[in-house]
């Protein structure tokens, strides 16, 4: 299954507790709001960039973009990235918060709309980080070449940062995914030909790709998130989904079990509060010293 982690809220309580205190010192950090006109999106993207101190060799410079950018204030990622960067605990990172549009229609998998046709516009999205956003990105920070590109995001912005990841593995280095929404299918689970194995679409995805290699994967999903258990396993299918995936990029030899970290939090819900606490462990884990 690769790297697993079983947490409970006492586990974050002591770097909560750190992150709290050294956040409170003088912030060097600086945030900025921006803007992109997107001609695949036909909308202009509001974007949020936050950065530690830029070193002297910018390609010591890390990026993490993030989707579902509107939520930012609430996961703390300012905060939670300057106690880090201070506690030299991450290398200098630049972070690029997409705000969402339509997300039921421009997060998903691309070309593949879910059975309710949702997802329409995933590919237009998937252009726009791919050929909008990178070069805005580059130019913006004057970097030819980053050490270390991730994508990340949380539920259905998570199963969109997975897709836009794999799409893209010539330009991202690692994708970190929240509570994904890899549920995601072609079929309703009332229609009497629905399967698992073939009608979830990411996993349908990777089952039959001729890829040899994919970027190493952070999954993230919390033991309360919901009650629904497809297959009645006892496993709620969030988590079920997950371990599902992970187990299929590494049985396809596209990941090696080191490759992938897979974290369960015995008490977590479908929340930005859960996302929150967890967030530092994933930026140490991408972008870590």
């Amino acid at each position: 299954m690769g790297n697993m982690y079983i947490y409970s809220m006492k586990n974050c309580i002591f770097i909560l507790l750190i992150l709290t205190i050294v956040s409170c010192k003088n912030r060097s950090i600086k945030s900025q709001e921006d803007q992109l006109y997107s001609r695949h999106l036909q909308r202009s993207v509001k974007l949020t960039i936050i950065n530690t101190p830029l070193p002297s060799n910018k390609s010591e410079l890390n990026l993490l973009i993030l989707n579902d950018g509107q939520d930012i204030e609430q996961m703390r990622i300012r905060q939670i990235t300057d106690s880090l960067f201070k506690l030299e605990l991450i290398g200098p990172l630049l972070i690029v918060a997409v705000q969402a549009g339509d997300r039921m229609q421009e997060y998903g998998v691309s070309g593949k709309p879910d059975y309710e046709k949702r997802g329409s516009k995933a590919d237009n999205f998937n252009a726009f980080i791919d050929k909008e956003l990178f070069a805005f990105i580059r130019k913006k920070a004057g970097v030819k070449t980053f050490k270390t590109v991730a994508i990340a995001g949380w539920s259905l912005g998570g199963l969109s940062a997975f897709d836009i990841a794999w799409n893209n593995s010539d330009k991202i280095d690692k994708v970190g995914v929240f509570s994904g929404s890899f549920w995601w299918r072609d079929k309703n689970t009332t229609d009497s030909t629905y399967s698992d194995a073939k009608n979830r679409i990411v996993l349908s995805t990777v089952r039959t790709a001729r890829r040899k290699q994919s970027q190493p994967v952070w999954f993230y999903a919390g033991a309360e998130e919901e009650t629904s258990d497809r297959d009645k396993d006892g496993i709620i299918d969030v988590i079920d989904d997950m371990q599902d995936l992970n187990t299929e990029l590494i049985n396809k030899g596209l990941l090696r079990k080191n490759q992938t970290t897979v974290v369960i939090d015995s008490t977590g819900k479908h929340s930005i509060e859960y996302w929150s606490k967890h967030f530092p462990t994933f930026l140490v884990w991408a972008f870590g010293n």
